[in-house]
């Protein structure tokens, strides 16, 4: 009588799970540490795009959106004051809407600004201003 070698013993396939949870032991926490970091990043790369199309929109049109008018007016046209004569059709942004920061809050953008031109932020991991670390704001004007 031959035995059927085809398939894994239970021995084998305690050994692979047994290493698999070792390396997720080792692998995890440093993963899971930089997810904050890669989010610091994400919206200092949003906040620059932000900068690009804002600059365009200027070029195009000699101001800046209102507060009012706010990030949006990147993407479609103001209807309220001051009219944009020369706006670029398609908008500003690839996007076809405005993105949320990496923590799912609105960046907040205040045009005249009180550090610039504007003032453009992502309140941080808290969604509130001020904060340290992770919970710090994230200001354009910091980024120069």
């Amino acid at each position: 009588m031959r035995k059927d070698s085809n398939g894994f013993t239970l021995l084998e396939l305690l050994v692979v799970v047994f290493i698999l949870g070792i390396l997720a032991a080792i692998v995890a926490p440093k993963i899971i540490g930089r997810t904050n970091d890669a989010k610091v990043a994400e919206a200092k790369v949003q906040i620059r795009d932000f900068e690009t199309g804002l600059k365009l929109y200027k070029l195009d049109n000699g101001f800046y959106p209102t507060t009012d008018q706010g990030l949006e007016s990147l993407i479609t046209a103001p209807a309220t004051d001051p009219i944009p004569k020369n706006y670029r059709p398609g908008g500003y942004l690839e996007q076809k809407k405005v993105p949320l920061d990496p923590w799912s809050n609105p960046y907040v953008y205040i045009s005249p600004g009180q550090h610039g031109d504007y003032d453009l932020s992502s309140l941080g991991a808290n969604g509130q201003p001020g904060g340290t670390g992770y919970d710090a704001d994230i200001n354009n004007w910091d980024m120069q």
